[in-house]
């Protein structure tokens, strides 16, 4: 049931913070990354115990990554020209 609940409300919440993801998806994605991984690498999949981290549901969708799509883009131009 939490499960479900989780799978639900992660689309739901990026569909509500969609503007913000869009101006400014790729600074965002990243503190979150950073956040995740700070103490070294996280286990946020435990296929022994059957355990899955809300995080591993984040980190893995496509709508997150299309909604920071414009800003990355736009983050490797800037990158290039200097």
């Amino acid at each position: 049931m939490k499960l479900t609940v989780v799978r639900a409300l992660v689309p739901v919440t990026m569909l509500i913070s969609s503007p913000v993801l869009l101006i400014a998806g790729t600074s965002i994605r990243r503190r979150y990354l950073r956040y995740v991984y700070a103490d070294g690498p996280r286990r946020i999949l435990d296929k022994e115990r059957g355990w899955v981290s809300v995080h591993y549901f984040v980190i893995t969708s496509r709508l997150l990554e299309w909604f920071c799509w414009p800003t990355e883009t736009l983050a490797r131009l800037a990158s290039r020209r200097g």
